[in-house]
């Protein structure tokens, strides 16, 4: 699987789990902050060092695996 350009896996940051770039906030965190209905705003004004485009690549990330999976009819 191919990453967003503004997420990336270090073995040297958080134990090697996707983390936003340049930062060390990794990406299942702000996933869990949208999902339990926080905004981009929010979550931007509560991590400074984020962009916009941080929280757009952690929905792309999350979205990757859902395009590639297959659906069986039973």
């Amino acid at each position: 699987m191919e990453l967003p350009e503004q997420v990336e896996i270090r073995s040297d940051v958080m134990l090697g789990k996707p983390c936003l770039k340049g930062t060390r906030i990794p990406v299942y965190l702000i996933l869990e902050k949208l999902a339990a209905g926080e905004t981009a705003e929010q979550i931007l004004a509560a991590y400074p060092q984020l962009t916009r485009e941080h929280v757009s690549a952690a929905l792309e990330y999350a979205a990757k695996p859902a395009e590639v999976r297959a659906v069986l009819a039973s």
